[in-house]
């Protein structure tokens, strides 16, 4: 072939500043593009052959080569597959855009096998020019006859196009590099890069440093890539089990695996594969507590393993890893139209060759299908969790703790998934037992003193005679130390509560409450039910009320707070003088109002609405404090009791706390007087 020139066929000339800048995110993509277009070409060449139109040689081991040469400022990269002729090139390389893997596709789409053709573009050659100020392409093609083709482009819209001298059939394309991002010549930042992008692709990729004169030693017997042997080195002669070794050149070095753990069979999976694989691909060596293997062929083609950490720490600062890979080509992490925002949470992989790539194969283009492929993987993970409850309730109690955060935010994030996990939620009691939400619903007998079975009977007909459906109550725990009086009184009553710690289960509870009607989560200390209090007759009630009024007085003065809210209540455990109450409704805005940063809601400032101070009126210190109305020890006593029933909710300030110690002393030195 007589050498040619000419200029691409391009609408702009404004194209490669284009590629250059904006085309890729990343300017190390090139990696990932070129070494692509080397593994399509084996593919191809691969078919071809099982399809009887071509016959590889026996020895054939297809491979990619990538030579770093940093004293020439060069980067090669060689491939064995099926190359091209001048007509190829003058196809596929001077117009830019063709896709040759879109072409071969269409070409044998009636022969398909398993192979997969990773390209989708034909821009993604074009990535070159973003580092280098020169390419050059040497090709043959595997057709008989076929001539070998030199190209060259200097990074404008001019090539030039010329007979070349490759001997074997494939493709080697060769980067001047330009000054700026000389360090793409080095071996070590080669190796960074190509590890990011191509570590599972489905062509051995070797490494290796041009001419270079470092040496590698090995046992003599192994099998060498090449016979380049720099020195033979014997035992010393104390050391007679010693073996030969030779002293060889480096040899290329092996990247990637091109068997990736996710494309293979869950069944042919061990336990230890999972976690080696997991170990090596997020460096992560605690062991993940379980895995769903995604396995799908229709009616689109994903695989992938999903991983779930152990999580103990605030849902807020977890980050997850999640790679999404097209064929085996890494595209990005935590692509989110891919993968739901709760599944961020978690480390894994996901494959899907049928997703939608935009030009650059670093993003999805806006599609339906994406959806879709989103949904499939939101349904997988909830059917391994619902399946682990139902099949395995006592493995999926151990792993509770760890992964209730992340399923939590799922539901908060997702209806879907919320819907199909609300029974598999568990909730660990007082007891430290673990309960599915209906579990917790369920009318259970309660072993009360015997006192309190009439009443009880009573109280159920009157419920079931009743026309209006009263809320199912489950009540909860948010501070077991803090809140250990009421859980004394609970455990004391024969009731349960459920133990919610975390951030995430306010609103959660708040969304359970909104999707199940009839279910009303309460905090312990929401309000004191009659399970607490005994039963007094209607005169007993009139003299409460009116030793209420007297002492909601007395408080009021010695608090100097005219809003506090004092109530008389006869509670069973006579142990207890007093305690605060918070309605649930009034609680949470306090919650909220704090998270949002909005000051004024707080215990301390006694008197907010829905917020009660209880005193027992079957303990013989509040019955006092009614003779106590203008007598300093009354106030003492007073301030002492409300603190106490503060301290029940939360700790009290430095200054509220010296006062607390303070009174404490004068009322022990006033027993000691007695």
């Amino acid at each position: 072939m007589a050498e040619r020139h000419g200029s691409l066929s391009i609408s702009s000339d404004n194209i490669f500043p284009i590629i250059k800048k904006w085309m890729y995110s990343d300017h190390d993509i090139f990696y990932r593009e070129l070494i692509s277009n080397g593994c399509d070409a084996i593919t191809k060449l691969k078919k071809l052959d099982m399809m009887g139109e071509y016959s590889l040689p026996n020895d054939y081991k297809a491979n990619i080569q990538v030579i770093c040469n940093p004293e020439e400022k060069t980067l090669t990269f060689i491939d064995n597959g099926l190359g091209m002729t001048a007509d190829e090139v003058e196809e596929y390389i001077n117009q830019i855009a063709f896709s040759g893997a879109t072409d071969f596709i269409e070409k044998y789409k009636d022969k398909a096998n398993d192979d997969q053709i990773i390209g989708h573009f034909g821009l993604g050659f074009y990535s070159a020019f973003m580092v280098a100020d020169e390419v050059h392409i040497d090709t043959l093609s595997y057709k008989e006859g076929a001539t070998p083709v030199h190209w060259e482009c200097d990074g404008g819209t001019e090539f030039s196009m010329r007979d070349g001298d490759k001997a074997e059939v494939g493709t080697k394309i060769t980067l001047f590099v330009n000054e700026d991002v000389l360090e793409f010549c080095n071996i070590y930042k080669a190796r960074e890069v190509i590890t990011k992008y191509c570590s599972f692709m489905p062509t051995e990729i070797y490494l290796s440093k041009y001419n270079t004169d470092e040496t590698e030693t090995i046992d003599k017997g192994e099998e060498l890539p090449t016979d380049e042997i720099v020195e033979t080195i014997a035992p010393s002669a104390d050391d007679k089990d010693a073996k030969i070794r030779l002293k060889i050149k480096k040899r290329p070095e092996l990247l990637n695996e091109t068997h990736p753990l996710w494309t293979k069979h869950p069944n042919d999976c061990s336990k230890e594969d999972y976690i080696e694989f997991y170990r090596k691909v997020f460096k992560d060596y605690k062991e993940p507590l379980f895995w769903i293997h995604l396995n799908m062929d229709y009616p689109f083609n994903l695989k992938g393993i999903l991983y779930f950490p152990k999580i103990n720490m605030e849902y807020e600062s977890i980050e997850g890893t999640i790679k999404l890979y097209n064929n085996q080509v890494f595209i990005a992490d935590n692509i989110k139209e891919v993968i739901p925002e709760f599944l961020m949470l978690l480390k894994g992989v996901i494959d899907c060759p049928d997703l939608p790539l935009n030009v650059s194969r670093s993003a999805l283009q806006n599609d339906g299908f994406v959806n879709k492929i989103s949904e499939y993987i939101t349904k997988k993970v909830a059917d391994k969790l619902s399946g682990m409850c139902k099949t395995d309730k006592e493995e999926y109690e151990k792993y509770w703790d760890d992964i209730s955060p992340f399923i939590k935010f799922g539901c908060l994030k997702d209806d879907k998934f919320c819907e199909k996990m609300t029974d598999y939620i568990l909730f660990k009691n007082l007891d430290g037992k673990y309960m599915t939400l209906p579990e917790c619903l369920e009318v259970k007998p309660i072993d009360v003193d015997e006192e309190d079975v009439v009443d009880n009977i009573e109280e159920a007909e009157a419920e079931d005679s009743s026309e209006e459906k009263k809320e199912k109550v489950i009540y909860y725990v948010t501070d077991e130390k803090q809140q250990s009086q009421y859980i004394a009184m609970f455990k004391k009553a024969k009731m349960d509560a459920v133990i919610l710690t975390h951030n995430i289960d306010q609103p959660f509870v708040s969304q359970l409450e909104s999707k199940n009607e009839g279910i009303k989560f309460m905090r312990i200390d929401a309000d004191l039910t009659d399970s607490f209090t005994s039963k007094i007759s209607k005169k007993e009630q009139e003299e409460v009320d009116k030793l209420s009024e007297t002492i909601a007085g007395i408080f009021k003065k010695a608090l100097k707070k005219d809003t506090v809210n004092v109530k008389l209540e006869k509670i069973k455990n006579k142990k207890i003088a007093s305690m605060i109450t918070l309605s649930e409704e009034s609680r949470r805005m306090q919650d909220m109002m704090k998270m949002y940063g909005m000051s004024g809601m707080d215990l301390g400032a006694m008197g907010n609405e829905g917020e009660t101070l209880v005193l027992n009126y079957n303990h013989p210190l509040v019955k006092s404090l009614a003779d106590k109305k203008d007598d300093k020890n009354g106030e003492l006593i007073c301030e002492q009791l409300y603190d106490l029933a503060r301290l029940q909710h939360a700790p009290l300030d430095g200054e509220e706390m010296a006062r607390f110690i303070l009174r404490s002393n004068e009322l022990l030195e006033l027993i000691a007087e007695k």
